[in-house]
């Protein structure tokens, strides 16, 4: 099948496909005659499982590694059960400081909604102003959490060797 199917079939774009035959994770596609790329029937299968993967949070590097033991004949089943216990492992942290974001979140509104009602229609309470004075979370924790939701979007933090 040619790239734009494969793409279509799988939820990707081609630009995916490309990036992954570029880290070797998919296999090099054939050429047609006119240059365009064609795959085989079992490369659907292969981003499927690169694309539950990432879904899971593991990272292309690991993937490619993953990839490449079994393709040695060396079944990465340990490493990839240790990867996720990992992967598993940041997630209750991430939920953590979730939930102490979300807290403190709740108490901040509470307070807001005091100052607001106690205020005349149009008075500036400068509410922004007071966000650097929170004290329910150690500030670094707070923005920690804050960064898990705005930056991360739940999604794995790459570390400098798994880029």
């Amino acid at each position: 099948m040619r790239s734009g199917e494969l793409a279509r079939r799988a939820g990707v774009s081609p630009d995916t496909l490309r990036a992954y035959e570029r880290r070797g994770i998919l296999p090099q596609a054939r050429r047609s005659a006119n240059g365009y790329r064609m795959y085989p029937p079992e490369a659907l299968e292969r981003v499927e499982l690169i694309q539950a993967g990432l879904a899971f949070g593991f990272t292309l590097a690991e993937l490619g590694r993953f990839l490449d033991a079994r393709r040695a004949g060396q079944p990465p089943c340990r490493e990839v059960r240790d990867a996720a216990k990992r992967r598993l492992a940041e997630i209750e942290a991430a939920l953590k400081e979730l939930g102490q974001l979300r807290e403190s979140l709740a108490k901040l509104l509470e307070s807001w909604d005091r100052q607001i009602d106690r205020s005349a229609p149009r008075e500036a309470l400068r509410l922004l102003e007071t966000l650097s004075r929170v004290e329910t979370l150690p500030r670094s924790e707070a923005r920690r959490a804050g960064a898990a939701v705005l930056g991360r979007r739940f999604s794995r933090k790459k570390s400098t060797e798994e880029s």
